[in-house]
């Protein structure tokens, strides 16, 4: 057991009134700051040295934040779920589903493709997780950048924005970003979609395509933001909740 008179060491288990917390200690944090991640689990940080009676203290001031906190994560928890590269597979792309199809004809150089209403990948690639989810992810960044190339102008001009550059990959936890034109980099900025985005109806997707570019405009979520959001998206809020809500559903790339 750690002694009781210094904080336990970094990654230990701290147990407050049947909260366990991670516990990450830092040389160069001055105060204690609690976070509650994105699968619901608590972390405390803390600075070096300090005493355990400090942090039990510290946590028993912040149980009720905690657990606020830890319900609002656990109800927008991500369920994205694990897929498996055989015939059958369920994919999504703009909201209508297709199966997919291993078939012999596909070889490693085909990658994969829409044919018939199917998603067809060569045995080699199924047979390969890794590779066979690679092949999936840049079809959706391929699919994903030809069918944004179509909406984008029309956006752009609904807004009153510059038309950016557009590209689609992988983002992480982020549906998008923009980037502003660089010094010497011409006069438009970079907006990037991650490729699960793909997967969600048409109007969700319009609806983070609109998102960034407001931020053409206007750079951080200021009243002036969400302003121009509602001109061009009287619906916007609907939309985002509903994005929210789906987008924790989506496969994210998960293979098995």
């Amino acid at each position: 057991m750690a002694d009781p008179s210094t904080y336990p060491a970094p990654d230990a288990l701290l147990t407050v009134d049947g909260l366990s917390l991670r516990v990450r200690a830092s040389a160069r944090r001055k105060r204690f700051a609690l976070t509650v991640e994105t699968d619901a689990t608590l972390t405390l940080h803390t600075p070096a040295g300090r005493s355990m009676a400090e942090a039990e203290q510290f946590v028993r001031a912040h149980r009720d934040w905690l657990l606020t906190k830890r319900r609002e994560r656990e109800r927008t928890r991500p369920l994205s779920p694990v897929k498996r590269l055989v015939d059958g597979e369920v994919f999504r792309y703009l909201g209508r589903t297709y199966r997919l199809a291993v078939s012999g004809e596909e070889r490693t150089g085909g990658g994969v493709r829409l044919i018939a209403g199917r998603l067809v990948m060569g045995p080699d690639l199924a047979a390969d997780s890794q590779a066979g989810r690679a092949a999936l992810v840049d079809w959706y960044c391929r699919a994903g950048r030809n069918w944004t190339g179509q909406r984008l102008q029309p956006w752009a001009a609904r807004m009153g924005v510059t038309e950016p550059e557009l590209d689609v990959r992988d983002l992480g936890d982020r549906w998008g970003s923009y980037q502003p034109p660089q010094a010497g980099a011409g006069a438009r900025g970079l907006m990037s979609l991650g490729w699960p985005l793909f997967q969600l109806p048409m109007h969700l997707i319009d609806y983070v395509i609109a998102h960034e570019l407001a931020h053409v405009k206007v750079p951080k979520h200021r009243e002036d933001f969400w302003r121009l959001l509602r001109t061009a998206l009287p619906e916007y809020e609907e939309r985002r909740a509903d994005l929210d809500e789906l987008g924790r559903r989506l496969w994210m790339g998960d293979v098995r």
